[in-house]
């Protein structure tokens, strides 16, 4: 009998997964995605163009746990579950289908950042090192034993979307060595110690929120965190809002000793000449670092040194006031 499963799947990931089962000739007997979201900024692949492609039946059910849904899948006969980037928490009567099992593939090296948006979190918290995992999943939410990892590094500039780019990758290598091992019982889960990780909830934009009383580094970490295509960093100021769309750390002292502010200043060549055209915004920090901005938004226009010296009236934008 041909190996087969159900797979509920969305995103890049869910699009990697897919096509390590196609490839490793697992038989997809229905895949379960969401529908877009239209209020959702939509810069990922999507399953369900490439199940139709393969001619795989799509279902896109609010809840995956109705019971007109778990009886569907039931019908189906599956082998195996394999959930990849899936919004939705299966229910145990789901979980108890699969006769090999369900496994789900996260975004993290569990048991670290178990739960929502694993990657905004590992790089909001300054991270060396994420990953993606593949384990079985369980009522409790990625909680399961584990069967593979791969880790992928953050670098100090890195973006979310910038690691989300590189867990892709490591998804397939990791499945491509993992999958013909579960797929013939050939590798032993090995069981989780989650006292040595956490759980983390999901993000909103209001949790992009600038703490100005916090570190260079750490407000660095929440910009690049939540840089686009996610919604941005912002802080509010004279009733304006303001949102710092990209940033940039590399330990430098700040330049107006006890002013938490922001600011342009314009780069220099080697002799000390500056370069009028090739300058940046800076923002001093209460730790007496500095970060560049690489991009300065203020109620949704861009901004550039003029625009920025006509709207506060002038080169310094006091945040410790």
């Amino acid at each position: 009998m041909k190996t087969s499963a159900v797979v509920f799947a969305y995103h890049n990931i869910g699009v990697t997964g897919i096509e390590c089962l196609l490839q490793a000739g697992v038989e997809i007997k229905l895949v379960v995605t969401h529908q877009d979201d239209p209020d959702e900024n939509i810069w990922f692949g999507s399953v369900a163009e490439l199940a139709n492609r393969h001619r795989i039946p799509v279902i896109t059910p609010d809840n995956p746990n109705q019971a007109d849904v778990i009886k569907h899948i039931a019908d189906l006969q599956p082998q195996w579950f394999f959930s990849f980037y899936y919004r939705h928490m299966l229910s145990p009567e789901l979980l108890a289908i699969p006769p090999r099992g369900a496994y789900n593939l996260h975004g993290s090296l569990l048991p670290k950042y178990r739960g929502r948006a694993p990657v905004n979190w590992a790089v909001l918290h300054g991270e060396a090192t994420t990953g993606v995992s593949l384990h079985q999943m369980v009522e409790k939410p990625d909680a399961g034993s584990l069967i593979d990892q791969q880790a992928v590094a953050i670098l100090p500039n890195d973006t979310a979307h910038d690691v989300f780019l590189k867990l892709t990758p490591a998804a397939k290598t990791l499945l491509d060595r993992c999958l013909p091992l579960l797929l013939t019982g050939n590798i032993e889960p090995k069981p989780l110690d989650l006292a040595q990780g956490s759980y983390f909830g999901g993000r909103k934009p209001e949790h992009g929120r600038i703490d100005w009383n916090q570190s260079a580094w750490t407000i660095h970490n929440l910009v690049r965190a939540v840089a686009p295509p996610y919604p941005g960093a912002f802080f509010d100021s004279s009733g304006r809002r303001f949102f710092l769309l990209g940033s940039h750390y590399s330990g430098e002292t700040a330049v107006h000793s006890g002013k938490v502010c922001i600011y342009w200043a314009d780069s220099t060549d080697g002799g000390g000449r500056a370069i009028a055209e090739d300058g940046h915004f800076y923002a001093d920090c209460a730790d007496n670092k500095r970060f560049r901005i690489e991009q300065l938004s203020c109620d949704g226009i861009a901004l550039d040194h003029s625009a920025f010296k006509a709207m506060t009236g002038d080169e310094l934008l006091l945040l410790n006031d």
